[in-house]
């Protein structure tokens, strides 16, 4: 039974950031790190065109629990801030992803744009900044379209290719580096993204998104259908918001419909459908990495739940005090935070 050891809750000094910008729905602006032995996390947050750096304490407690089994957050110190000033966008950022390297202490910050203009820069975890931009690279029909809704994502096998998803524009752009290989076009409008990294059969290569009612398979080896390999409705007239996948190879994603949908990609069929497991709309799915028979599962009434897929049982909740601006779990560990509108950020340990 996996069991949340910690609940934390900080808030962002408001002279960093007197009044965060909008977020659209399925907003992905925070990116974590846990620092060392996890007595602390570093958080990345996007608010307008810049990206802000937190180091926040993460304090034992005994977890709480209020109304509707809810646990109930400590307060805890945000122990530095700072502004990151090397991400230089144009517009407000709408993702942004922390890609741990091999390197020591070292990662990538990936963000991206409503108009799909995608930076990275290799940030240091003993520093109060990044360290030097690595590259920046633009959409080639960068001036076409309006701003909208952008999805990042790296390759976790080949740290240097990233996709990047424009809702507006319906497109996917995958990159090396600073070099455009090439762009999916989407029937619908893209929400969400991953690298199939778990899947046996080439899946350094190929990608997931979720468009429109539909999960669709991309294979980037292939040129038939402009790369798509697979297609699998929802629920017809309901938009998906979410995609994740496990560990074991399993997808799971999730929308209005309110069901966590997973599928065997060996069959390409669903092995369990979790029927309204959350109250409202589903903006964020991810597997656990100490169990992946549990999915944390972020809903448009603030709440994240943790509970068994297959079973379809709830093992626990808690709850932002509004709109959620993003959401993200460490890669190799158990330990998740948000971000609210209000300013505050929920840190919860179960690792």
């Amino acid at each position: 039974m996996l069991e949340p050891k910690r609940l934390n809750k900080a808030v962002v000094p408001q002279s960093l950031i007197p009044h965060p910008s909008p977020a659209s729905l399925q907003s992905t602006r925070l990116a974590l790190h846990a620092n060392g032995d996890a007595s602390s996390c570093t958080v990345y947050i996007a608010s307008a065109s810049r990206i802000y750096k937190l180091r926040i304490a993460l304090e034992d407690s005994v977890v709480g629990q209020g109304k509707q089994n809810l646990l109930i957050p400590e307060r805890t110190q945000v122990l530095e801030s700072s502004l990151v000033d090397r991400c230089p966008h144009r517009s407000e950022i709408q993702s942004i992803v922390l890609a741990e390297t091999k390197s020591m202490g070292r990662s990538l910050l990936g963000s991206v744009d409503s108009y799909g203009d995608l930076i990275v820069s290799r940030v240091d975890d003993f520093n109060t900044d990044a360290d030097g931009s690595t590259y920046s690279v633009s959409p080639r029909d960068c001036g076409v379209g309006e701003g909208s809704w952008a999805g990042l994502c790296f390759n976790p096998g080949q740290l240097s290719m990233a996709a990047t998803a424009r809702s507006f524009c319906k497109s996917i752009d995958i990159y090396d580096h600073d070099i455009h290989l090439r762009t999916l076009r989407t029937l619908g409008f893209p929400t969400s993204l991953i690298f199939m990294d778990s899947f046996s059969e080439g899946g350094n290569s190929m990608l997931a998104t979720t468009e429109g009612s539909q999960l669709s398979i991309w294979d980037l080896r292939v040129k038939e259908n402009g790369g798509c390999v697979q297609r699998i409705m929802g629920s017809v007239g309901d938009m998906l918001y979410a995609v994740s996948i496990s560990s074991s190879g399993n997808i799971a994603a999730g929308g209005e419909d309110r069901t966590v949908t997973v599928y065997d990609p060996r069959r390409w069929c669903a092995t369990s459908r979790w029927l309204n497991c959350s109250k409202y709309e589903i903006t964020g799915l991810t597997f656990s990495s100490v169990d992946p028979s549990y999915i944390y599962v972020q809903g448009v009434d603030y709440e994240i739940i943790c509970g068994q897929w297959r079973e379809r049982e709830k093992a626990f909740s808690f709850r932002g005090d509004s709109n959620w601006l993003g959401f993200s779990k460490c890669s190799d560990r158990d330990i998740l935070a948000g971000w609210c509108d209000s300013g505050s950020i929920f840190v919860a340990d179960a690792s």
